[in-house]
């Protein structure tokens, strides 16, 4: 299994996943894991939604190899490189251009929580407003700003100071089946007695990762967005889990038909692995002066040289969205085929693309039990939601059928063992 002696002896109590997979890892492919001591395990984490294109793809490496090779820059603040014009030019012809998107890119600091925090900062310069609109089991990141906007509990109480200019609404579903929860919203806009003031901008996910894998409908999407647009208040998109092709296209609002004022995305966009954020924007809302968002790896040119590579070998046409399509119709069916089997659990399942949740309110306990003796046979696999009451499958984009019908396997044993335990 691996020393860990030092990890628990130098490294911060503040660690989180090596408690849930106490082992050493030492390599990886695909969405196979290798310890050092030489165990595989099936990854259906994908580094928390990070690994979109799988562990060490061999079509970005070489790319990295060929750049490293010929000394190609590796920090360049947001100076001028080939590396990242490529990528831009890229990103224009591949992913903007054909959804009819005119967005300009702000490359910031390379955490997606430093990506929210620029979009809150412009559409607050942008508007003369302050206040930002949130809702439940939103994850927005740990940064103060970006805490603000995030629900959790357990995260806010570890802010140490107070979390200011937000406001919090109930999301889609949050109150149950038939209730729009966007009444209340348009009700507070329009009353002045409310004591919500026009807001600069709403911050929301189309699909809640951390907050639980909640799916926004698209009717929802679509009037938030015309509440929004019909009173001049921003709306900011957090696609930095659920896009990149994680929900179906390459944004998640896509399905929805609507077009945020901004986006941020994150995590799998460097295709990589390797450190990279951006924030997408209306160009009117681009106030910013020179330098007034600035970071020192704002500029990381090995993401980008793998980005451009994973842009122009999947997202050069629908093949690759045709294919996930396929394997998000396998695991929805085959979670819902597991529901079916134990109706006394009563498990919902819910989800998009390769994005899916598997929960019983009724027994929330199971996820993380199921989840740690999953790891036990050989699978990575993670909960969230508030109480971590849901199994959440996040596997790679490119795994294989036989993979992920492997893993689902483990899942099935899993539960079996747990509840005759």
């Amino acid at each position: 299994m691996g020393d860990l002696e030092i990890f628990d002896r130098i490294e911060s109590e503040v660690r989180g996943y090596i408690r849930s997979f106490p082992v050493v890892f030492d390599s990886a492919r695909g969405s196979t894991l290798t310890t050092a001591d030489g165990q595989n395990y099936l990854d259906f984490f994908a580094g928390a939604g990070v690994l979109n294109y799988g562990h060490n793809n061999p079509l970005f490496t070489q790319a990295l190899i060929e750049y490293l090779q010929r000394d190609g820059i590796i920090h360049g603040l947001d100076m001028a490189t080939s590396a990242k014009r490529a990528f831009l030019e890229a990103f224009e012809a591949r992913i903007l251009k054909p959804r009819g998107l005119d967005y300009k890119v702000q490359f910031t600091g390379p955490t997606g929580a430093n990506a929210v925090e620029a979009a809150l900062k412009v559409a607050r310069q942008a508007t003369g407003r302050s206040n930002v609109v949130a809702f439940t089991n939103g994850f927005h990141g740990l940064s103060l700003g970006a805490l603000a906007a995030t629900s959790n509990k357990k995260y806010r109480d570890a802010a140490g100071t107070s979390l200011d200019n937000v406001t919090r609404l109930p999301y889609d579903g949050y109150l149950g089946a038939g209730v729009d929860t966007l009444d209340l919203f348009e009700k507070m806009l329009d009353d002045t007695g409310s004591g919500l003031d026009l807001p600069a901008a709403v911050i929301v996910e189309t699909v809640q990762g951390e907050g639980g894998i909640n799916v926004a409908s698209s009717a929802w999407l679509q009037r938030l967005r015309a509440i929004t647009a019909a009173r001049g208040i921003l709306l900011i998109v957090d696609d930095i889990q659920a896009g990149v092709g994680r929900t179906g296209g390459f944004f998640s609002f896509e399905e929805s038909g609507i077009v945020p004022d901004l986006v941020t995305v994150s995590k799998s966009i460097s295709a990589s692995g390797l450190p990279m954020s951006l924030v997408l924007m209306r160009r009117e809302v681009d106030v910013w002066k020179p330098g007034a968002h600035t970071g020192t790896f704002r500029g990381n040119n090995l993401a980008f040289i793998t980005a451009r590579a994973a842009l122009d070998v999947y997202w050069a046409d629908t093949t690759f969205m045709d294919e996930l399509a396929r394997k998000s119709e396998l695991l929805r069916s085959e979670l819902a085929q597991i529901a079916a089997e134990y109706p006394e659990i009563e498990f919902t399942v819910r989800g998009r693309g390769l994005m899916y949740g598997i929960a019983s309110t009724k027994h929330p306990e199971l996820a993380g039990q199921v989840s740690a003796h999953a790891f036990t046979l050989g699978l990575v696999i993670e909960t969230s939601g508030a109480r971590d009451e849901v199994l959440k499958f996040l596997p790679a984009l490119t795994i294989t059928n036989e993979e992920l019908l492997a893993g689902l396997a483990i899942v099935r044993a899993s539960l079996a063992a747990v509840l005759a335990a």
